[in-house]
């Protein structure tokens, strides 16, 4: 669509290069392009906003999202000058700041899978539960008991409080910011760690708040030629912290790199 759109205004060489997905969160396009293409992003920026007609704002990715409040910087290439949204997932609505907030459409399903799997009356503990997406979807489609998000960034942690009263869970979901080991918050039947960058080395600490028999989603990432690494790891963590691990599955959760995956190891511990 984008290129077609563009066919006669960028050169061969460039029609090549532009990319064939961009990521849509609410009204805003969030696009990823070459170096080659700097001088042509206005005009990409632009197309894309007459091509979609509930766009917006059309943002351009200037960098990973990065540091312990994973944030992106982000520059408006066409459209409304900001980078506030609202969009909707799995039935739930979510506020949030695109620049200053982790959130991924892509983990849509992933979010699904695994709240198909919370049982009656279980508390579920998310730790990097960001503007709430985690716990709200769970509660939408489970039978949870409570569930509890924690997060560090206190930006996104002001989104997961209204999303919350939006979407009229406060009775099932509850959101806290400040460091999840740091918080006195009981033991739980499910636990969620949504921070693949931290991965299963986080899992020690964790489990003080898993309850025996407690079982674990883990998001982490491996390379193409060895997804079974990162359960590889749990294991040796798990028996080093002196607690059972039973590997129940492995997940691919999106391709971030070549050769590079996001996944998730399901474990009961």
């Amino acid at each position: 669509m984008l290129k077609a759109a563009l066919k006669g205004k960028l050169s061969a060489k460039e029609q090549e290069i532009l990319p064939r997905s961009f990521d849509v969160i609410g009204d805003i396009a969030i696009i990823e392009l070459p170096i080659a293409l700097k001088k042509r992003q206005s005009l990409i920026g632009k197309t894309l906003l007459s091509l979609l007609s509930n766009i917006k704002v059309v943002a351009l990715e200037q960098g990973e999202h990065s540091g312990v409040f994973r944030r992106q910087k982000l520059k408006v290439i066409a459209g409304e000058k900001r980078f506030v949204t609202v969009a909707k997932e799995s039935g739930v609505i979510l506020e949030l700041d695109v620049a200053k907030c982790y959130y991924s459409p892509r983990l849509a399903s992933e979010r699904l899978r695994i709240a198909a799997q919370v049982k009656a009356n279980e508390r579920v503990l998310v730790a990097g539960s960001g503007v709430g997406v985690y716990p709200l979807v769970i509660a939408k489609h489970s039978k949870a008991k409570e569930v509890v998000g924690i997060e560090i960034n206190p930006v996104a942690h002001k989104f997961a409080e209204k999303n919350v009263v939006r979407n009229k869970f406060q009775k099932r979901v509850t959101v806290h910011l400040g460091d999840v080991f740091a918080l006195p918050l009981g033991k739980f039947d499910r636990i969620v760690l949504a921070m693949p960058t931290f991965g299963v080395a986080f899992v020690p600490r964790l489990l003080k708040f898993a309850k025996k028999g407690a079982v674990l989603h883990i998001l982490d990432f491996a390379q193409e030629e060895d997804l079974n690494e990162p359960a590889r790891r749990l294991k040796e963590l798990c028996k080093a912290s002196k607690r059972s691990c039973k590997i129940l599955k492995i997940v691919k959760a999106g391709q971030p790199g070549v050769r590079r995956y996001r996944v998730c190891v399901d474990a009961k511990v």
